[in-house]
């Protein structure tokens, strides 16, 4: 990510040590996801289209800790792997709009709550702002060398603290997870004064 931008990484100290976190980011190019994984402090296993998972990409995937999920239906064997990445500690980075799209939260599946309630672990929200812009050398890539900002927010816990997995617990924490999401977006934009 250093080679081909400048990424100026601000409050990642917000991001706990040890144990397991989700970090939650908006998407608005493919650029997100590498640019998080390439900066994020601790190792981070995105929940990633099985249809990225192709050629030379298929193995270079899996061996740098991403998880294969079929977007078609709700895929038993990537919830498993994603709550097994918790289980262990680990950092399990989603896109909670679900796909890209203008990177504003405005827009959230119930997926980050399910594993945020079922596993206790606290959110960090994350925002990636100017990987929006595209070049002109590459169309499909934001300007080679211009500066890409990925900042951390506060960790929050989605759920009420009852344990409850119920429908009204998982949309009560999902409109927490919009709430501090969205706040936490409007900061990072004041912060690096982008509009």
């Amino acid at each position: 990510m250093n080679g081909l931008w400048r990424p100026r990484v601000l409050g990642d100290w917000r991001l706990p040590g040890h144990g397991p976190v989700i970090l939650a980011g908006n998407h608005s190019h493919n650029v997100d996801g590498p640019m998080l994984i390439g900066t994020c402090p601790r190792p981070l296993h995105f929940l990633v289209k099985k249809e990225a998972f192709v050629g030379p990409l298929d193995p270079f995937l899996r061996a740098i800790g991403q998880v294969e999920v079929d977007r078609s239906g709700a895929d038993r064997g990537a919830i498993t792997a994603a709550l097994g990445v918790l289980e262990r500690g680990g950092v399990l980075g989603i896109f909670p709009e679900g796909t890209r799209g203008e990177g504003d939260f405005a827009q959230l599946r119930a997926g980050l709550a399910y594993f945020a309630v079922r596993s206790g672990a606290p959110v960090v929200p994350v925002a990636v702002l100017g990987s929006a812009r595209r070049g002109r050398l590459v169309g499909g890539l934001p300007p080679l060398g211009a500066r890409i900002d990925v900042v951390y927010g506060e960790p929050f816990q989605a759920g009420d603290g009852s344990g409850r997995r119920t429908r009204t617990a998982l949309d009560d924490a999902t409109t927490r997870i919009q709430a501090h999401l969205t706040a936490h977006l409007a900061e990072a934009r004041r912060l690096t004064g982008r509009a």
